[in-house]
């Protein structure tokens, strides 16, 4: 059985945006006429019924009012910034129980719905987590080295030709086991991969990260393209 909740991560400063994110949110970054975030909200749409959360802090008054008539909760981290681990645990009480996706918001897709694809092979007595990926030869705005090899077994272990694109399920369980307040999904992931429950799935659509300014242009043109 797939999740019936999901967080979108919103709540980063969006640094190497530059000038662009100085007064705005990088969610609220327009790509081919519309908010990143927009494009996320419209794979969930796509897919069907779940309960949808954000987490903000930077900017968090804009993003509030761009979600206002959305059917988003939004998961305030005030004072400080919690991370995606942290941000995801402390978003736990709207999300409700069992497994969840998430979805990172600096990205655009084609191809099929990346939470469908991610529904479709989950197994949830087997899998702790399972990780949406592209061939680092397909990520389009992506120039660093590879996250992940995927093993004939369908696990992950570190390095590789892989990038993770922001899409997952994962169980939340050993969120609870992290002492820092504040601390990335990869402290999660790494116990996962230790005890073999870290999973993946090769995305057969188009994918692009807008972390930086040169990716919009970068986007556009994968969505022109469809």
């Amino acid at each position: 059985m797939s999740p019936n909740a999901i967080l979108l991560f919103a709540a980063g400063f969006g640094t190497r945006m530059g000038p662009l994110t100085r007064t705005c949110p990088k969610p609220l970054i327009r790509v081919a006429g519309r908010p990143l975030i927009d494009h996320a909200l419209a794979l969930a749409d796509d897919f069907g019924p779940l309960t949808r959360v954000a987490n903000a802090h930077y900017h968090a008054d804009q993003l509030a009012a761009h979600l206002a008539d959305r059917d988003v909760a939004l998961s305030h981290e005030a004072p400080e910034i919690l991370e995606t681990g942290g941000g995801l645990r402390k978003a736990l009480p709207l999300l409700g129980q069992g497994p969840v996706f998430t979805l990172n918001t600096d990205a655009v897709w084609t191809g099929s719905n990346p939470l469908a694809t991610l529904a479709r092979a989950w197994q949830p007595d087997r899998m702790q987590a399972l990780l949406l990926c592209v061939p680092l030869t397909s990520a389009l705005g992506r120039d660093a080295p590879g996250d992940f090899h995927l093993g004939p077994d369908g696990r992950l272990r570190r390095g590789g030709d892989l990038v993770y694109t922001g899409a997952q399920i994962l169980h939340t369980d050993l969120l609870q086991e992290v002492r820092e307040p504040a601390f990335s999904l990869n402290v999660v992931w790494n116990k996962m991969a230790e005890q073999g429950g870290l999973f993946g799935v090769v995305h057969d659509g188009g994918w692009c990260d807008v972390g930086r300014p040169e990716g919009i242009a970068l986007a556009e043109g994968l969505l022109a393209d469809v």
